[in-house]
């Protein structure tokens, strides 16, 4: 690890000393659990009284933070102990995930007594020389995530040995130093979680507006304030049909490049050439493998799909009004009722095409997409910017760990 491109003063002007050598383990005061001590399954009696659990999933969904959302699992998992010698983490010391997957990392919420679930450890510096913030900034850092694979053992379950970190060198700047990089890199952080906040506000906003739409307790007037005609309710295979035509085409989707939770997709290479299902502008794809992850897109160019996709061809409905259905929790719970399989489920084709959905004339099916649409217009542009304060974050890791 060689000496940062980004480089702090003090608050006087003067430059702090130059950055130092050391291996990971010469700033650790403790390690905890590094492969744990393996009890019997033993459930909530096995625990102290309020002593609570951090599960590895905890780590899994947002890097640096603990996943509060988590359940944690009891009698059916193997549990480590999280203490030794009845010794306690405090808040802000760093956790770090050692396999599958490897390399996570959240600081711990509270002073309170914990257990880590297998593969989760607590690296904790020494107080006066290393920063918890800024420690946990140099674990996420691109450095030590490419030394991690590099030295990663294992197969699908990869994950890294204490005698491997041991040997993890990187340079510290002096305590002061770190405590500045901490401090701005955490007021960074804090509008990245304030973005995601807002972000989740509008999708919930959307859930509320869909449930009201779909149960017709809101409804649309046509422009000279008439009423517009009740519902019908149809099948789905009434008003689209799927796209089966096979052929050559570019902007391939597949599962792999569609976002979840009705993120759409991202189409890397649109040039490349590729055998697949046809779909069109205005076709509306849904990947059938693990339709939970509500992976749906309103095509705005055409292309080919991998056959794992559906292809939903609009017949006699709007074609962003069929999406507003498609891409919605009641139409995809719908489609769970019957998907077949355990670990990869797939929806029954032929189910789906039987579901019930109640559908407007076009005008007020078009009034729905066009309000729809809006908070879609609002939740991409919180996207964006999240996605463009995400990237200022990780070009200045590059240059403050290099």
């Amino acid at each position: 690890m060689t000496e940062p491109k980004l480089r702090f003063k003090a608050d006087d002007g003067s430059k702090f000393p130059e950055w130092e050598e050391k291996t990971l383990f010469d700033v650790l005061d403790d390690v905890v659990d590094f492969r744990g001590r393996t009890p019997k399954k033993l459930g909530m009696d096995w625990c102290p009284e309020k002593t609570d659990y951090l599960a590895l999933s905890a780590l899994n969904v947002k890097m640096g933070y603990i996943d509060d959302s988590v359940e944690p699992h009891y009698g059916d998992s193997i549990l480590y102990r999280r203490w030794m010698n009845g010794k306690e983490l405090y808040k802000g010391e760093v956790l770090f995930t050692t396999e599958a997957p490897m390399g996570n990392v959240a600081q711990v919420p509270d002073n309170k007594p914990y257990i880590l679930s297998q593969r989760v450890i607590a690296l904790i510096p020494v107080k006066d020389v290393i920063c918890d913030d800024f420690f946990c900034c140099v674990l996420q850092s691109r450095i030590v995530q490419l030394y991690l694979k590099k030295l990663a053992t294992g197969g699908t379950a990869q994950g890294i040995s204490q005698k491997s970190l041991e040997k993890l060198r990187l340079t510290f700047p002096s305590l002061s130093e770190q405590q500045k990089i901490a401090s701005f890199l955490s007021s960074i952080d804090e509008i990245i979680q304030s973005t995601e906040s807002e972000l989740t506000a509008w999708q919930e906003r959307k859930k509320g507006v869909m449930q009201k739409i779909f149960n017709r307790e809101v409804r649309f007037k046509a422009d000279d304030g008439s009423e517009f005609p009740e519902w019908e309710e149809k099948r789905l295979g009434e008003v689209c049909e799927y796209g089966k035509s096979h052929g050559i085409g570019q902007n391939y989707v597949g599962t792999e490049n569609m976002l979840s939770a009705f993120g759409g997709v991202m189409i890397e290479n649109t040039e490349s050439e590729c055998n697949g299902i046809l779909y069109s502008s205005g076709d509306i794809l849904m990947s059938n493998i693990r339709p939970y992850l509500k992976k749906v897109w309103l095509a705005n160019r055409e292309g080919v799909c991998s056959t794992d996709v559906l292809v939903f061809h609009p017949m006699k409905i709007e074609s962003k009004y069929l999406y507003c259905l498609i891409a919605s929790d009641f139409f995809i719970t719908k489609v769970m009722s019957a998907a077949k399989g355990s670990k990869m489920p797939r929806g029954d084709k032929k189910h789906i095409m039987e579901i019930s959905v109640f559908v407007p004339c076009h005008l007020e099916q078009c009034k729905i997409a066009e309000c729809l649409s809006t908070i879609d217009e609002a939740t991409a542009l919180i996207k964006q910017e999240l996605s463009a304060w995400k990237e200022f974050k990780k070009g200045l890791l590059q240059q403050m760990f290099v």
